[in-house]
């Protein structure tokens, strides 16, 4: 299967005018190194061999095999949720391993990859040839070539013929190596055009410190985590970029759009690879639906690497006339507050209206020498009112979310296309969500962009890891760090949350240390963006919050219970877990719900339909085969049924200003979606919408009653 999305870049968020660039997606081999010889064989000066000879795996006795697998069970004791299965290396006899042709960016435990390996691998050797694309007056330009990742899990070292060109920790976000000086360097001392691209990949199955989201440690999935999910897992691109050029949001660019009130976009722009003693200046240009309404450029301060813009994109009384016979004025009459404010045309789900950036670098003789394609959306998140209400451009928001994982049958994490991402968001909207939370992982950009067109809200959550270290503090810091950056300039993300149920932070009730570092997080999320709320810690045991979040997977008439008064919700504990910390000692204060923050439910339902032959039951137990769900459903009507009660049971209250659903789609054995693995309604679409709706209403019905 080859990936399907060629012709449209990567980051269509942010495209480069003047760039050339071409997918590097095929022509890529794989070897297992089960051994770890590769470094020791000089593989990346020497090339990846066809096949290496595995040894017989060294055998633990029994009573070391009981001594791992109690140690494991320990590690994970705090999860309720999960059954704790110690991994054990597969015993084999000796073997070869292959190197063999892999389907990028499928992982090699895909259908897609053309692999199919569910045995675990620590260590992978990808390779393929590649050859300088730059044209005779690029290189004398002095134009760079970069290999784009749009990510790989989870430790990448990349050589190109033997040169180092660059390093990546970090399995659920971008980076770029820069290989001009390998080309030029072996061009000249060989003179060859064709050389070979080679990543050696560490993904451990055993390491819990590691962040993974839900790919699950053991080759076999099971309960609610799914397929492991190994080495290259988005796409690859080969770009020829300007020396001196715009950034990212990756790479430090921020588009402000949050100031409705002024109307003002507050950029900074990121400049990369400027050069001492030259000057540079950055130019904006903002219009809306092909109307240009204002440009405005600045100069690249001397001791800065970036540039600050502020672009005022209001329409003024004369724009609206001269604009009127264009398409501006198919977005919304001006009179329409939903849509616009004092001439600021509004961004949210029923009006996803998108502002048109043009970016534009200069050099000191006023030449363009970059121009990126980029958009902003315009609007205002509000938590802080103290009414228990989230507010959307000044005006109460109900959030109806699902759970979205991001898995597909034949792809795993990998969407099989572009598309694929538009379509869910499109199947969700059908069932009447109005977003997702995007659940232990860093989606592939393509879906944010389609999110921001198509107007759907995205809370932005981060792939956890399972045991607390200070490896992992470190790591949890920087991956965190690089996808808050990624994904800052998108207007349907509206909140952050760093950690989901307590994952890498089993010890929360006595651990000063564990608490500090989930506060830190808050705060570090708050210092790169300030204009989002932050759930520090999804479902229970919140140390610092923005919202009161909570999970409840129990059913209907205990739902209702708990949800019928405020003291039930933020006081109630499940399994052992409170919804906020308790005391320690003298040390550490307990944590309360704040009177006024918004409480949301962000995980409830999960039901599933039994199977053939099945019953329904009040609670599955958790584990199983492949029909897992929370609760079960005996058939289509009934699921409907339950899912209505669930709403109601929320809504009813009224205290929560949100719910998240479980789930979007079924994945692999959790069957617990509105929709099969495969996309399929399991139940009419058009009946769920309904119940969402009545939700909403009952919600806005609640809030005109406090009023």
């Amino acid at each position: 299967m080859a990936y399907q999305s060629k012709e449209t870049y990567p980051r269509p968020d942010f495209v480069h005018t003047n760039h050339r660039w071409a997918p590097i997606n095929d022509q890529w081999t794989i070897l297992f190194d089960d051994e770890d010889v590769g470094l020791k064989e000089s593989w990346q000066i020497n090339g990846v061999p066809d096949k290496i000879t595995v040894a017989n795996s060294q055998a633990a006795n029994e009573a070391e095999a009981e001594a791992e697998a109690e140690a494991e069970a320990k590690r994970l004791a705090a999860f309720p949720e999960l059954i704790a299965k110690g991994f054990k290396a597969k015993k084999s006899q000796s073997h070869e391993n292959f190197k063999k042709p892999i389907n990028v960016p499928f992982v090699f435990q895909t259908p897609a990859s053309g692999l199919k390996e569910n045995d675990a691998h620590e260590v992978l050797w990808y390779e393929r040839p590649v050859s300088d694309p730059r044209a005779k007056a690029e290189v004398e330009a002095g134009d760079r070539v970069l290999v784009r990742f749009g990510a790989v899990d989870y430790e990448v070292t990349v050589w190109v013929s033997g040169h180092l060109v660059g390093s990546h920790r970090g399995g659920h976000v971008p980076f770029d190596v820069d290989i001009t000086d390998a080309l030029n360097s072996l061009r000249k001392s060989t003179g060859k055009s064709q050389l070979q691209l080679v990543l050696r990949v560490r993904d451990s199955p055993y390491d819990l410190t590691q962040p993974r989201g839900k790919q699950y440690w053991a080759p076999q999935p099971e309960s609610i985590f799914y397929t492991p999910s190994s080495g290259i897992w988005q796409p690859v691109v080969l770009e020829v970029v300007p020396a001196t050029r715009l950034g990212n949001s990756s790479q430090g660019t921020v588009l402000k759009a949050n100031d409705i009130y002024s109307g003002e976009l507050n950029a900074e722009v990121a400049v990369l690879g400027r050069r001492a003693g030259h000057a540079y200046s950055v130019e904006i240009e903002g219009s809306l639906n092909g109307f240009s309404i204002a440009k405005k450029r600045e100069n690249l301060p001397k001791d800065k690497s970036f540039a600050t813009v502020k672009l005022p994109l209001a329409l003024n009384e004369e724009q609206k006339k001269k604009s009127a016979s264009q398409a501006v004025a198919s977005i919304a009459p001006y009179e329409d507050d939903d849509c616009w404010l004092n001439g600021l045309a509004l961004w949210s789900p029923d009006h996803p209206t998108l502002y048109d950036l043009l970016i534009r670098l200069y050099d000191s003789e006023g030449k363009v020498i970059d121009e990126a394609k980029t958009y902003t959306g315009f609007r205002h998140l509000d938590w802080t009112k103290g009414d228990g209400t989230f507010r959307l451009n000044g005006k109460p928001l109900f959030q109806a979310l699902n759970l979205d994982q991001g898995y597909w049958p034949e792809t795993g994490m990998t969407p099989p296309s572009q598309d694929a991402l538009k379509k869910d968001i499109e199947l969700a909207k059908k069932m009447g969500f109005n977003g997702c939370r995007k659940h232990q992982k860093v989606e592939d950009p393509a879906f944010l962009y389609w999110a921001d067109k198509l107007g759907y809200l995205v809370w932005g959550e981060m792939a956890n890891a399972y045991e607390f270290s200070a490896e992992y503090k470190e790591r949890m810091d920087q991956e965190w760090t690089e996808a808050v950056k990624r994904d800052i300039n998108h207007p349907s993300v509206i909140t952050w949350t760093p950690v989901n149920e307590s994952w890498a932070y089993p010890n929360l009730k006595e651990s000063v240390e564990q608490r500090n570092h989930l506060r830190s997080l808050y705060y570090l999320t708050k210092s790169l963006d300030d204009t989002r709320p932050v759930n520090d810690n999804c479902g229970w045991e919140h140390v610092l919050t923005d919202l009161s979040t909570f999970h409840d997977y129990t059913d209907a008439p205990e739902l209702s219970k708990t949800c019928a008064t405020l003291e039930g919700l933020t006081e109630r504990n499940w399994g052992g877990r409170s919804m906020f910390v308790g005391p320690i000692g003298d040390v550490e204060p307990a944590v309360k719900h704040k009177p006024g923050v918004p409480v949301i439910c962000t995980e409830f339902a999960g039901v599933n339909i039994a199977p053939t032959g099945g019953k329904s039951d009040e609670i599955q137990p958790q584990g199983g085969g492949g029909d897992w769900g929370y609760t079960t459903a005996s058939d289509s009507s009934d699921l409907l049924k339950r899912i209505d009660a669930l709403c109601k049971a929320v809504i009813q209250g009224p205290h929560c200003s949100g719910f998240v659903y479980t789930q979007l789609s079924d994945i692999e054995q959790e069957v617990n979606g509105v929709y099969s693995f495969d996309r399929r309604e399991k139940i009419p679409a058009v009946e769920v919408k309904k119940i969402f709706d009545a939700a909403k209403k009952s919600y806005f019905d609640s809030l005109a009653k406090k009023a």
